[in-house]
């Protein structure tokens, strides 16, 4: 059997079709997406605008115009600055661990409310800040919004969705976190230009608008009938529910293999013990290296200081960000492409296209950078918009790859009785990597400078190489009975048996 795949047809379908019903419950769910999309958006863009950083970072701003023998690559260079950024995902880290308690107890319905409304309390802080403190603070505050958020908003998605559409329903998360930094880009392009240096405080305060419609749409959202079942209520009550989001009447299989999933998952009292045990060592791994391989293709370098990056080579404030909302334009088509092919040609085929996009991507860049960006000086214009073009490709590569199959795969692998502890790991590692990347980045460019770029190029060739020999294909596998894909894989099936066996 070739690597990674395995006989479709012997899995059941359900029944099932896409309704309008689900449509606009997980709509409704991926203003979790755009939170998380619009915060990368504005993080990067209001780090760039001198009147952010005369009020906040000063010593920054004097260094970019009055230091003229320092290099371009370390003008950026502080730590309080990057901490404004990583403050955000080291609260998320911390929150997605009570959020994964949480959420199994109270249903992910509650977790995307009480995300949405710790979202809405740090944009209006963020927005009104006045000193440092105020500004950590509120990043504090999106961090726990965040955790909540993309603890539950994932699974709800994964299992609102038909099986046989499950890949394009959950690609819809990264699609709305493309859109959030895209529409977030747009705002930083135009509060930038704003007289009187106060353009910040709009990008930062807008970013409870999507946190408003998240919590008000999780008020009269439906729970997921996993979660409903989960938490005990009546199967029959269940099943009227699952008749509405399926749009069919012959809901039982589906209902049965909920149930048993659900009694298997309530003799586990411990799962991020039970998550430990050798059967369930294929996903644990999944949940350790996908999120942090996504980190370490580089994107959030250049989701979080894309303009910073811009302004490295020579550009003007302006002209930055207006290079910004071009990959996010990019990045956001590319997403909605995933949603399409993703159910078609399957998930490996995206991975292994995308990372081969990246590696060569990065590589030019590295490049560029390497024979055209001394310590001094900028970049000819010819060879900045050379490097435009190829961090595009980049972007695009990620949209179709990583970035939404990042999110995907782990929100599908694991059975329901270790899902919330698996969805749980999954986003601390994230968050965790996500930090580390951010606080890391601008002493990194200081110290590595293009060598920073061939770094993340020889991770995207590791995971590559990952990916097509250990990652089975899950398209089409009905959530319940996803364990079936580690038992064909020819790696994993040994640790997977041999489990059985003992």
């Amino acid at each position: 059997m070739a690597v990674g795949s395995m006989d479709m047809a012997s899995l059941s379908q359900y029944g099932g079709k896409i309704t309008a019903f689900v449509v606009l419950s997980c709509i409704s769910a991926g203003m979790g997406g755009v939170i998380f999309g619009y915060d990368i958006g504005v993080s990067g863009g209001v780090t760039s605008m001198d009147s952010f950083l005369k009020k906040f970072f000063p010593e920054v701003y004097r260094r970019m115009l009055e230091d003229k023998d320092i290099s371009n690559y370390c003008k950026f260079d502080s730590q309080l600055l990057t901490a404004f950024t990583s403050s955000l995902y080291i609260a998320g880290l911390i929150s997605t661990i009570f959020a994964s308690r949480f959420t199994e107890s109270f249903g992910r319905r509650r977790s995307m409310l009480f995300g949405g409304a710790a979202f809405v309390a740090g944009a209006a802080l963020g927005g009104a800040a006045i000193n440092l403190f105020m500004v950590i603070f509120a990043r504090v505050l999106l961090g726990v919004g965040l955790g909540f958020a993309n603890q539950s908003v994932p699974l709800y998605l994964s299992e609102m969705a038909p099986s046989k559409y499950r890949g394009a329903f959950s690609n819809g998360f990264q699609f709305l976190v493309g859109i959030g930094a895209l529409i977030a880009n747009f705002i930083n392009y135009g509060s930038e230009k704003i007289r009187g240096g106060w353009g910040w405080r709009i990008s930062i305060a807008l970013a409870a608008v999507p946190a408003s419609l998240l919590t008000l749409g999780a008020l009269f959202l439906p729970e997921t009938p996993n979660s409903l079942i989960q938490q005990g209520k009546d199967p029959q009550k269940v099943s009227a529910l699952l008749m509405k989001i399926r749009g069919i009447e012959n809901v039982d299989q589906e209902l049965e293999d909920i149930i048993k999933a659900s009694d298997a998952s309530k003799a586990v009292r411990h799962p991020f013990k039970k998550i430990l045990e050798r059967r369930y060592r294929p996903q644990l791994v999944m949940a350790f290296l996908i999120p942090f391989f996504q980190q370490v293709t580089g994107i959030n370098v250049i989701a979080f200081y894309n303009p910073i990056l811009f302004r490295t080579i020579g550009m003007a404030e302006s002209a930055s960000l207006l290079s910004s909302v071009m990959t996010g334009v990019i990045g956001t088509v590319s997403t909605f492409i995933s949603m399409i092919l993703v159910d078609r040609f399957g998930r490996r085929v995206l991975f292994l296209a995308g990372g081969l996009q990246m590696f060569i991507s990065q590589v030019s860049v590295g490049i560029i950078v390497a024979t055209q960006l001394q310590d001094q000086g900028s970049v000819g214009k010819g060879y900045a918009y050379l490097m435009i073009v190829f961090i595009c490709i980049y972007v695009a590569g990620f949209g179709w790859s990583w970035g939404p199959l990042g999110w995907l795969v782990p929100s599908e692998i694991f059975p329901l009785e270790i899902r919330s502890a698996g969805q749980s790991i999954n986003v601390a590692v994230n968050f965790l990597f996500t930090s580390v990347v951010a606080q890391t980045f601008l002493a990194m460019l200081c110290h590595m400078k293009s060598g920073l770029f061939f770094f993340f190029a020889g991770w995207l060739a590791v995971m590559t190489m990952f990916v097509y020999f250990f990652l089975p294909e899950t398209k089409n596998v009905p959530i319940e009975k996803i364990d079936l894909v580690w038992k064909d894989h020819w790696f994993w099936k040994r640790i997977v048996e041999n489990e059985a066996k003992s």
